[in-house]
């Protein structure tokens, strides 16, 4: 799923073009910048060469600030362009040089100016932040392809600021643990997109990842969990458990590393919920007594901080030492899904509902969280907190608002006079299909691709002008149920960062599709020598099929539309001289062709990896669990399955409160079989909600069964093919049944029977029709 790499398909000879007008030549590459610079002013002609060991002058009156900016630009070119340059000291000519002058007359302070010309590019602010701004447009002008060593820049001037004060990431470290060489990985690429907020979830009830000295059981206990679905690939098998934290001294670590990039880490340490990890290590804190187990469920749990002076004591404790490791002016506190059954049912948690004269759960967990804003406040420091504490009726006048709910947080928020920061679900949040192909990694199934991304609209409506005033910024969201690799981590975030890096940064009248999706190729050609797992989904070459006669006719498209698709029906990789498809390809039905096809660019650049499809007859009556609907929506997710430890998984997509899946429109004159392909996954989600509405069939054998029904689920059942042998199985299992005899076009309705509740859901990956019986 992911692509390979360029250098094996061919060497850039050409760039992109920017999205404003500008001159150029064949042999000045147009700038081609992300996100779009508030002003580009290029000139009639010229540009300035950069060679191998050209000067880079540093102008900041012995400012060591300025000379890390360029001595760290300098090694990003070596490593990235093969671009070797030197740094200097004020002296000389140089021909790039960094000039950090704050008399220099650009506002705010995140500004910065370039003008290249007369042999020289001089890049000029009067913050280091505004300066190392510069240098990562800078680095942009000087990779426009993917070409190694000198490169000539198109003389003009560059003059830019950013939109917002808050362009966030914010990344799921509880749920799965990443490195710190991964994330300062990370760290380094929000850098090179303007990002300047990380968003750091660190506890939840699946795992606590911070060390907190005065409270070791946080970690030796919280930080482990038993392993379940595909984590056994990574312990090495399923009796060995999930475990990871982050030391102080590491934290730290990637606190001063994230500064250097002027990045600010912004921890999150959940308040009331999502506090089942902390709980089993302590269970005093909770309101049962009971010491539960690190959550191997995904979804929300009941386990709540009991909303007592013990907890609080223990939470100020906590964050003395998170404040202590953290210099940022903001912290998280979550304040979001706490399922209050727990509270609901405690004599104590009710006497203290009235004692304190609140009306319900949802004003005590207002009055926790405005305990915790007080003592925040106390100690200059500033709570944000999701959506869901505006609902509790008592919240400090400094807290800040970070809307998930759509935009309705933020503007009630903006409303009541509190700072926001839009991080909106669906849209923002990564753990999201890019695309609705069946190769994309597992996911939540609805599509929020790269388009979906860049057209969300930061200003929300309604708002006056101060109101308005009070949105931040922008922020995304990794959440990383789905995401046990970091490589998985990379495939969901890029190209996609791109996207809200330009929404946060840019002006809005620079907000502009069709301009974004021209400069995309030179950054991801960026991105192949930064060594990025992007996903290719915006590109991707996608088939669709019909009979048509004796032949099968195929249409190839991707989602943006943008390049050429070029194929070849022998098996063969696709290559930039391969045939371009131009209209939809009559191939026959009576054998089998190996269709594959790629996108290109008109220079040749590679967009999208090869996409390969085997077409015949019996392709027109195989379906995969992403071509199929599910019955109901109450929570449809795409999963990858726990098997084999090794190697790729099978990833199925399934209503986990309704394992119904329907083929709509099936042809069906002449089918006499049917063959399904299904696997057995753990049912891991006691979601409070959900879980009371689980649809539960009656088995009619030990092992359940899959039913096969005609027209609707409640129409004439055609087939049941027993699931015995597959419940034996931890691998993949066959099952075939013989149908009667149809005609026309007909909806077929497939369920599991039995109850996923008691520990096991089963799940289609390919269901396949034929005319011939088993």
């Amino acid at each position: 799923m992911f692509r390979t790499p360029l250098a094996i398909w061919l060497v850039l000879v050409a760039a992109l073009v920017a999205g404003s007008a500008m001159a150029t030549t064949t042999t000045v590459p147009a700038w081609s910048l992300i996100p779009q610079p508030a002003v580009l002013q290029p000139a009639a002609s010229g540009a300035v060469r950069v060679a191998d060991g050209d000067r880079v002058v540093v102008e900041a009156n012995g400012n060591q600030g300025a000379y890390g900016i360029a001595r760290r630009f300098v090694a990003r070119m070596a490593a990235t362009r093969g671009l070797h340059l030197r740094v200097h000291a004020t002296g000389g000519h140089g021909r790039i040089v960094f000039h950090l002058d704050p008399t220099v007359d650009i506002q705010p302070k995140a500004s910065y100016r370039i003008d290249i010309g007369q042999g020289q590019i001089r890049v000029s602010a009067h913050t280091l932040r505004g300066l190392f701004y510069g240098g990562v447009t800078l680095g942009q002008l000087l990779t426009p392809d993917a070409g190694h060593g000198a490169v000539r820049v198109a003389d003009g001037s560059v003059i830019d600021h950013p939109r917002f004060a808050w362009r966030g990431f914010m990344l799921d470290s509880a749920r799965h643990f990443q490195s710190v060489a991964d994330i300062k990985k990370m760290i380094d690429w929000m850098a090179l997109h303007k990002l300047d907020v990380l968003h750091w979830h660190l506890t939840d009830d699946q795992g606590w990842r911070l060390q907190i000295k005065r409270y070791p059981k946080l970690t030796t206990i919280g930080a482990c969990r038993k392993v379940i679905g595909p984590d056994a690939a990574l312990t090495g098998g399923p009796d060995k458990p999930y475990c990871g934290f982050y030391t102080q001294d590491q934290v730290r670590e990637l606190v001063r590393y994230a500064a250097q990039r002027f990045i600010t880490i912004v921890p999150e340490i959940e308040i009331p919920g999502h506090a089942q990890a902390a709980i089993a290590a302590y269970p005093e804190l909770g309101v049962t007594g009971r010491r539960p187990e690190v959550s191997t469920d995904w979804g929300i749990n009941a386990w709540l901080y009991a909303p007592d002076q013990r907890s609080l004591h223990f939470l100020e404790n906590v964050l003395d030492e998170v404040m202590a490791l953290f210099p940022s002016r903001y912290i998280h506190v979550g304040g979001d899904e706490a399922y209050k059954a727990q509270w609901k049912a405690s004599p104590e948690v009710r006497a203290r509902l009235k004692q304190l004269g609140l009306k319900d759960m949802d004003a005590l967990q207002g009055w926790m969280i405005d305990r915790i804003g007080a003592y925040l406040d106390a100690h200059g420091r500033t709570l944000i907190g999701w959506d869901e504490i505006l609902s509790g009726g008592s919240l400090p006048k400094s807290a800040v608002v970070m809307s998930w709910h759509g935009v309705s947080g933020a503007v009630k928020a903006a409303e009541a006079g509190h700072d926001a920061i839009l991080s909106p679900s669906p849209v923002l949040y990564l753990d999201h299909v890019q695309s609705s192909a069946h190769d994309e990694p597992p996911a939540r199934p609805s599509v929020e691709s790269l388009k979906d991304v860049y057209m969300f609209n930061p200003s929300p409506a309604g708002l006056t002008s101060i109101q308005a005033n009070h949105i931040l910024g922008v922020q995304a969201n990794l959440w990383t149920e789905y995401m046990p690799t970091f490589a998985r981590d990379q495939f969901a975030v890029f190209p996609r960062m791109a996207a809200w890096a330009e929404v946060a940064w840019s002006p809005a009248a620079a907000i502009d599709w069709s301009s974004f999706i021209r400069r995309m190729p030179a950054q991801l050609a960026r991105y192949q020598a930064l060594g990025i797992r992007y996903a290719d989904s915006a590109w991707a070459p996608r088939f669709t099929l019909a009979r048509q006669g004796d032949d099968i006719q195929v249409a190839l498209s991707n989602q943006t539309g943008q390049g050429e698709i070029r194929y070849t029906t022998d098996g063969s990789t696709p290559t930039p001289h391969s045939s371009a498809y131009t209209q939809a390809l009559e191939l026959p039905a009576n054998k089998t062709t190996m269709l594959r096809a790629a996108t290109f660019t008109d220079a040749g650049q590679l967009l999208a990896a090869p996409r390969t499809r085997h077409i015949d007859a019996a392709s027109l009556l195989t379906r995969n669990s992403d071509q199929l609907a599910t019955c109901t929506q109450q929570i449809p997710l795409r999963i990858e399955d726990d098997r084999p430890l090794h190697g790729s998984r099978p990833v199925y997509k399934v209503d986990i409160g309704n394992t119904c899946w329907l083929w709509k429109n099936a042809p069906l004159d002449g089918v006499r079989a049917i063959t399904l392909r299904v696997g057995n996954l753990p049912w891991n989600y006691k979601i409070p909600y959900v879980f009371d509405s689980v649809v539960a069939r009656p088995q009619a054998t030990p092992g359940g069964e899959i039913d096969v029904h005609l027209d609707t689920c409640d129409g004439p059942r055609i087939a049941r093919l027993p699931l015995a042998g597959a419940a034996k199985s931890m691998l993949q299992t066959t099952l075939e049944a013989t149908l009667p005899e149809l005609h026309g076009m007909h909806t077929l309705c497939l369920f599991a029977t039995g109850d996923p509740r008691k520990g096991t859901i089963r799940v289609i990956d390919t269901v396949r029709l034929s005319h011939a019986k088993p």
